[in-house]
């Protein structure tokens, strides 16, 4: 058997070649062999027959061979552009062989959606949230680009996602752009990619042109006839109970489903929601009128021992729909956290309770910071007497307009 012949170690006396091989050779070449095109460039043909292509290089000072694939996938003309591209990424003392590692192993769009999700999610404090964040990107997203590599998404890929519902499912389209965005961000900090292409789509899907739609919620009126509707259905004690006590205290679903027997001061009146349950990540005090711990004392003889306030069988939070289904089954117009904004209403409508005291009963960040830095107090026991009134409104026991006197 012939050996195959090598390149030689020393330099070559004369010229050096250049394009010396032709497609017809390259072809038909069945001699084992390596053959020289030029530029480090050689064609390496096997005993078997089998050909490819090997490109002698130095990269950062140090000599190595590359293999550039085999022929006839990668022809002649293919080869010298692989060849010169690598010269020139050495020559400006990058390294070929990382980059062809990168290469192959770019995450997919997929992949990078799942990282950043885990990342991201620790941050959460709501569990319904990170299920719907990577729920929604599975549905709408992941089938059209989840494939492809991180680095090949493009803004025209973007686009054709979000143009056939941007203005039909304004909301949905809006929080897929943000997260499509926070996926990409991600490959961009990760030097995957150079560019967010969600930084340029805005004008081409224009403006939505809708106006905020705020949540259904009812006249402060009424709510005392839908307190009475809860009361008199056949629905569940406890979560007729759940309900009320949200209307008593103007606190969010989510706070008053998770509330635990160990937040809740019954002697004093107060209850106390830890940081990482409310959604401005501060402790907020909430105090209790008679009749929230009224509420709370026909609870517990419902609980069975349950660390929970308000638990379902099993002793697990009641479910994150199951008052909005009450409400909807009842056919009260509104929703949950509807009955928030009645009781703002009916603090600025009925009563003199300063705007502050009633801002911070529904524990409103304040937004000037300056103010912020100043106001050291939650205005407790301010809030107190307003949570009173709000609940003798709702009791029948005060139709004239209530005072927010100190005392």
């Amino acid at each position: 058997m012939r050996i195959p012949k090598r390149p030689p170690k020393r330099k070559p006396r004369g010229r050096y070649p250049l394009n010396a091989l032709t497609p017809a050779f390259v072809r038909n070449v069945n001699q084992a062999g390596r053959y020289c095109d030029g530029q480090g460039l050689y064609l390496d043909v096997r005993p078997t027959g089998s050909r490819g292509w090997i490109q002698r290089l130095t990269i950062r000072g140090r000599r190595t061979e590359l293999g550039l694939g085999g022929f006839p996938l990668v022809s002649l003309k293919e080869a010298r552009e692989k060849a010169f591209a690598n010269r020139k990424l050495a020559r400006d003392g990058g390294d070929p062989r990382a980059e062809r590692r990168r290469a192959e192993s770019m995450p997919t769009f997929a992949d990078a959606a799942r990282t950043v999700w885990k990342q991201l999610r620790p941050g959460w404090r709501s569990s319904l949230h990170a299920q719907l964040w990577l729920g929604s990107l599975e549905r709408h997203v992941l089938p059209h680009i989840g494939k492809m590599p991180i680095a090949e998404v493009t803004s025209a890929d973007v686009i054709g996602i979000l143009a056939p519902i941007w203005h039909e499912k304004a909301p949905t389209a809006r929080k897929l752009r943000q997260r499509i965005r926070a996926v990409l961000e991600w490959a961009v900090a990760m030097d995957l990619r150079p560019d967010n292409p969600c930084d340029r789509i805005g004008p081409v899907l224009g403006s939505q042109g809708k106006a905020v739609r705020h949540m259904r919620a009812l006249p402060h009126g009424e709510v005392a006839s839908a307190l009475r509707t809860v009361r008199g259905s056949n629905k569940r004690p406890l979560l007729k109970l759940m309900f009320e006590f949200l209307v008593l205290t103007a606190t969010r679903s989510g706070e008053v489903r998770g509330a635990a027997w160990k937040e809740i001061d019954q002697e004093e009146g107060v209850w106390t929601i830890p940081a990482a349950r409310t959604k401005g990540n501060r402790e907020h005090r909430v105090p209790l009128a008679r009749r929230a711990l009224e509420i709370l004392e026909e609870a517990q003889a419902l609980g069975g021992g349950s660390p929970l306030v308000f638990p379902r069988v099993g002793g697990k939070p009641i479910g994150n729909t199951a008052m909005s289904e009450l409400l909807r089954a009842l056919r009260i117009a509104a929703v949950p956290h509807g009955f928030r904004s009645s009781f703002r209403d009916w603090a600025a409508e009925e009563t003199d309770h300063p705007r502050e005291v009633a801002e911070a009963a529904l524990a409103h960040k304040v937004r000037n910071p300056i103010e912020a830095a100043y106001r050291r107090t939650d205005l407790f026991e301010r809030r107190r007497r307003l949570m009173d009134d709000w609940a003798g409104y709702l009791a029948g026991k005060s139709r004239q307009p209530v005072s927010g006197r100190l005392r």
